[in-house]
């Protein structure tokens, strides 16, 4: 059995604390897309520079997205997806 560390025990904790764990699951959200458009941008072999001329908005835009720095909308994210011919999946669980 692993022994936890510190903040494994610390995080628990906080997971059990309804407010943290709402904000806990709403940064991973913000992340999680953040880091999915990074990876099909550099599967695409586009640059951030690329990408802003395409979506029609700047490169420092896209470096906040892929940072989680950006409030994501459903526009942005469906012209994200088009770019890349994929398609918007948003669900409710």
């Amino acid at each position: 059995m692993k022994k936890l560390t510190n903040f494994e025990r610390h995080f628990r904790e906080q997971m059990k604390d309804k407010k943290f764990r709402e904000a806990y699951e709403k940064e991973r959200r913000r992340v999680t897309i953040a880091y999915e458009i990074l990876k099909l941008r550099e599967k695409s072999g586009c640059t951030q520079k690329q990408l802003a001329k395409k979506l029609g908005t700047t490169q420092s835009v896209i470096a906040r997205m892929e940072g989680g720095n950006q409030n994501f909308t459903v526009d942005n994210l469906e012209k994200v997806a088009s770019v890349f011919n994929k398609e918007l999946n948003v669900r409710f669980v």
